[in-house]
């Protein structure tokens, strides 16, 4: 399964630790985590706390039980572990990555490129603005990218960077 939602990246990785540990070990409904994610956060609303419960879910650091509970895993957030599960389960994360080369491209020429991976229903979700909605979501998997190690951001776009091992 691959997720969608895509949170603004932190400045550290650390941070994904710190989300991760907000999750309770004990199941807990959607709302108890938000609102746990929220107060130990500071997130400012229930969408981004639900945002990066979904990311979390994502990153295989949490899971969602057969009741509707979530659940943290017991999963260290180490930068290999967070490059592969991005990599793997979040939408188009490999499929931007694979856009970047070594010539320099706005966030707007990768959408450009990522277009036609938009699910038709998408367009039809949010048909007023869908490309603007998914722009925005391909600049935010961009910017876990750089986090991440898979590009790098100069002052004229992305670029890929060179992972030899």
């Amino acid at each position: 399964m691959k997720f969608k939602l895509v949170p603004e990246p932190p400045s550290t990785l650390d941070f994904v630790a710190d989300a991760q540990r907000a999750v309770p070990l004990v199941p807990g409904s959607e709302d108890d985590c938000c609102a746990r994610l929220m107060r130990r956060l500071d997130f400012e609303s229930r969408d981004v706390a639900r945002t990066w419960l979904t990311f979390l879910r994502a990153l295989e650091l949490a899971d969602e039980t057969d009741d509707g509970s979530f659940v943290r895993r017991r999963t260290d957030p180490t930068e290999a572990h967070l490059r592969d599960a991005f990599h793997r389960r979040v939408y188009g994360a490999s499929d931007v990555v694979a856009l970047l080369d070594d010539d320099p491209k706005t966030v707007a020429e990768v959408f450009e490129g990522f277009e036609d991976r938009v699910p038709v229903w998408e367009h039809h979700r949010a048909a007023e603005n869908w490309r603007d909605v998914w722009t925005e979501r391909v600049g935010r998997l961009l910017d876990w990218a750089v986090l991440l190690g898979f590009a790098e951001e100069r002052a004229n776009g992305y670029v890929a960077v060179d992972d030899d091992g």
